[in-house]
């Protein structure tokens, strides 16, 4: 039943997103919260341990790209209340999936705004300036360029999560 207060919090995420370009703490912290309350409910101790250690999943493999600037604040604490509500096992489907949808949002719009040879362009400056200068925000590369693109992840981490968890639980 976890999932479907976890396609409740992505499918609110995607909708304010969308509007807005942003997750609000309102919708994140309560949902890390009630994710951990669910799991130990449900499962007792072993619920809240594989809860949390999901949250704190999340949170780690993300921080890297978010001090790079290159995924918001919102879509990570987005990622760790997801990952409290599914746990440790099912949370990495949900960013694995939620990473390659990303992608495909990214390449259908660097199409729709004729910028593929600039976001080639950019790609390459990433990587050069990540094995010459290590891991560093590039400052024209990053969320806080008003030019370039952005891409609502709660999207995506939506449609995952529907993907994942929610298509094939639900029965007629």
């Amino acid at each position: 039943m976890t999932w479907l207060l976890a396609l409740t919090i992505a499918g609110i995420a995607a909708g304010i997103d969308i509007r807005s370009r942003r997750i609000p703490n309102w919708l994140t912290i309560p949902g890390f919260l009630i994710g951990l309350l669910a799991n130990q409910l449900m499962f007792g101790w072993n619920g809240l341990k594989w809860s949390f250690a999901g949250a704190v999943a999340m949170l780690l493999v993300l921080l890297p790209i978010v001090l790079l600037r290159g995924l918001g604040a919102g879509d990570w604490k987005l990622m760790g209340a997801l990952g409290a509500v599914l746990g440790l096992r099912n949370v990495f489907d949900v960013l694995l999936t939620a990473i390659l949808i990303a992608g495909v949002m990214a390449v259908v719009q660097m199409i729709w705004h004729r910028r593929v040879i600039e976001t080639i362009s950019n790609l390459w400056e990433l990587l050069r300036g990540f094995f010459v200068f290590g891991l560093k925000p590039h400052p024209e590369i990053q969320l806080g360029n008003a030019r370039a693109s952005h891409l609502p992840f709660g999207v995506a981490a939506a449609a995952a999560t529907l993907i994942c968890y929610g298509i094939g639980t639900f029965r007629l």
